[in-house]
């Protein structure tokens, strides 16, 4: 993670980049609309579900696994290939998420540990921690170059340290921040994209930006494609101010689009109860 400037509070400089303050206006619009649709007051918790299915069904795709979203509904068992695995982990993912938003704020690297551990379902010994040096990591969708084990402790100590102290970053450039440091950094041997896309979710939730968690930017980012999502990337892994900036304004259209998707489906409740 680079930032422009020594500022005590980095996260809040990234906030003043060209356009950010407009994705994070804009994002509050977007989920401004879901939480005013009169059936958010009535069936809050059927959106819910449903941002939670369709975010772990985006999340899986992004991860390999794009699966159509009834599949996902019809399918009982997550452990026959590689694709169903991913689509376990990710629907394990984000029913551990809403556990872990009293955690984050005091530990966030025991909760990343966690969702690895979670993701993982293994008892391999590399599983919920850090990579070692030497150790493979088995993230063949992303393939830009792989940080050192020193790197990444070091990045996540000073990624935990920033989210420990707080701040007045917007939610989503602390969220755009942890998702693409994650991704960056690959700190596990596997999932680290399901991982991060998590990670990404407990911000927002944990923020008070979706507090019900019913805009899923996992949704968006599937939405937008694996290219896009990968070119965004390599902006924040550049450390511009161009590229940081860039990242941030796709994670506000993938929450965007997640918000979208909410919407449509309480307009879809309303319709059916009308």
């Amino acid at each position: 993670m680079s930032t422009t400037g020594a500022s005590a509070d980095p996260l809040a400089a990234l906030g003043s980049l060209p356009g950010v303050p407009e994705s994070v206006e804009s994002v509050r619009k977007a989920v401004d609309r879901v939480y005013g649709h009169r059936i958010m007051r009535r069936r809050s918790n059927e959106i819910t579900s449903e941002a939670a299915l369709r975010g772990a069904r985006g999340s899986a795709a992004l991860s390999g696994a794009d699966w159509a979203l009834e599949e996902v509904r019809r399918r009982t068992d997550f452990s026959g290939d590689d694709e169903a695995r991913v689509m376990g982990a990710s629907l394990r993912l984000t029913a551990e998420a809403g556990q872990l938003l009293s955690i984050w704020r005091q530990s966030p690297l025991r909760v990343l540990a966690r969702l690895h551990l979670v993701a993982a379902a293994s008892n391999e010994s590399e599983v919920g921690r850090p990579r070692q040096a030497g150790e493979p990591v088995d993230e063949p969708l992303i393939e830009l170059p792989l940080p050192s084990a020193d790197e990444v402790h070091g990045r996540l100590d000073g990624l935990a340290e920033l989210i420990i102290a707080g701040g007045s970053a917007p939610a989503l450039v602390t969220a755009a921040v942890v998702h693409g440091e994650l991704l960056a950094l690959r700190p596990f041997t596997s999932d680290n994209g399901l991982v991060a896309r998590t990670a990404e979710r407990i911000v927002l939730v944990g923020s008070g930006l979706d507090p019900k968690s019913v805009c899923p930017a996992e949704v968006g980012h599937a939405e937008l494609g694996r290219a896009a999502y990968l070119a965004a990337l390599e902006g924040y892994v550049s450390g511009t101010p161009e590229g940081m900036a860039a990242w941030i304004a796709h994670c506000g259209k993938a929450i965007e689009l997640g918000a979208r998707e909410s919407t449509a489906v309480c307009e879809a409740l309303q319709r059916g109860a009308a």
